[in-house]
């Protein structure tokens, strides 16, 4: 391979990062089918703002990288030269137990800093269907990837509280601060929630954070249709209940509404016996086994196969029934297998879809869009082959949004140097 671009070379590279932090590219690293020529690992916010400068000056085209669990979120892009991978920075700044607050670099896992947080019996209050394959915190952010704990804490946007990022040009950017309380810039932190790397490398985030319950248990209800589905979603949430979780898992082998209940010991059992009282009008009801909870697992990219299409459906919780109801038609008409998972308590559906062919999959995703958008909710394609997403667009129409995004768009990275064609429109 040939390891100089028009205007960059290795070696430039590695006079930045050190010889062994950058190297050309392999097939692996190919995002969407579309190969890069250099990846570049930075360990500082430093070393990412002298890359940055020196992509900007070259014309290189840059797509950031945690662990790439999220790398197929999005449009193949129209062209890439260089990956930045956060791999090394990967330290927990500063954890301050007595304000529940945390600092931690973009290349964290998720998973290291919730063992460091426990031992002050502390968390950070997400659990992103990536998790177990390694996700990043800097990846969790760009992606605005959250979990089922959406429910009782909100989104990794309503726990950020302060963030660094890196400009295209190489500029350093901070906002917010170490409290929870100031609410200073944080609106760039807010911003850069869920920009999937166009307008900005995020280098470190600030957090606040939540007490790790002292116990929890599972409530699950086994459905007999959709409407019982929807019915029962209400009922949880029109409950006198304080649920961390309210899940639905659809699918050939098991139906079912679950409600995680966490707390103090006292206070969980009389919740649950609460929850399970009002379940079991809309069918049987059983305590579930961490064993049970952890089979069911979320939708995450290791069990979506490599040709089905996965998407998620944003709408009100109150059309639950009317959701599925539209994807089981959808599906059935074209000889299209769903699987569902989603937050019911918060109107985000999660869909599988395998069997058929290309072309009915992506049929079936073009009639969910045509119902649910024109309803005010979304469909995007969270992951698809490549010629699946050319056929679909990842995002679907984005309406007024788009340009706001166009305008945030120019004014962050004028010459559109990162993740090119990735984001909503093509940006």
């Amino acid at each position: 391979m040939d390891t100089r671009t028009e205007n960059v070379s290795l070696e430039d590279l590695q006079k930045i990062v050190g010889e062994e932090h950058a190297r050309e590219a392999t097939d692996e690293d190919a995002v969407d089918g579309v190969m890069p020529q250099f990846v570049a690992e930075p360990g500082s916010v430093e070393e990412t703002s002298e890359l940055m400068k020196l992509a900007n000056d070259g014309g290189l085209t840059v797509a950031p990288r945690g662990s790439g669990t999220k790398m197929g979120l999005g449009n193949p892009p129209r062209d890439l030269d260089l990956i930045v991978s956060t791999v090394r920075m990967n330290e927990i700044i500063e954890h301050v137990p007595g304000d529940q607050v945390v600092r931690v670099q973009a290349g964290v896992r998720l998973d290291d800093l919730q063992v460091q947080l426990a031992t002050e019996d502390q968390m950070l209050a997400v659990e992103p269907p990536e998790r177990g394959a390694g996700a990043t915190i800097g990846g969790i952010v760009a992606a605005n990837s959250s979990g089922p704990l959406r429910y009782r804490y909100g989104t990794i946007r309503d726990l950020i509280i302060g963030i660094t990022v890196v400009l295209p040009d190489g500029t350093i950017a901070k906002a917010g601060g170490k409290v929870v309380k100031n609410v200073a810039g944080y609106d760039l932190g807010k911003l850069f929630t869920g920009s999937l790397g166009t307008l900005g490398i995020i280098a470190t985030c600030n957090f606040r954070l939540h007490p790790r319950p002292e116990a929890g248990q599972t409530v699950a209800v086994e459905l007999g249709d959709t409407l019982s589905a929807g019915q029962a979603a209400q009922a949880m949430v029109h409950a006198q209940l304080v649920a961390s979780a309210v899940e639905l898992h659809w699918s050939e082998d098991h139906k079912l509404l679950t409600v995680l209940i966490e707390g103090i010991p006292p206070g969980v059992e009389d919740q649950v016996e609460t929850a399970s009282y009002l379940l079991k009008g809309f069918g049987d009801v059983r305590t579930l086994s961490d064993e049970e909870v952890k089979y069911l697992g979320p939708l995450d990219p290791p069990r979506v196969g490599d040709e089905d299409v996965a998407i998620k459906i944003a709408h009100p919780p109150v059309e639950l029934t009317g959701v599925l109801d539209s994807i089981l038609g959808a599906t059935e008409r074209r000889g299209v297998t769903p699987r569902i998972t989603g937050h019911a308590g918060t109107g985000i559906t999660y869909v599988a879809l395998s069997g058929g062919d290309e072309i009915a999959r992506v049929q079936a995703v073009d009639e969910l869009r045509e119902i649910w958008v024109r309803r005010g909710g979304s469909v995007v394609v969270q992951k698809a082959p490549v010629q699946a997403k050319k056929m679909l667009e990842a995002w679907g129409p984005a309406g007024d949004y788009l340009g706001l995004t166009r305008r945030m768009k120019d004014k962050f990275d004028p010459r559109g140097i990162l993740n090119p064609g990735r984001f909503v429109g093509g940006i």
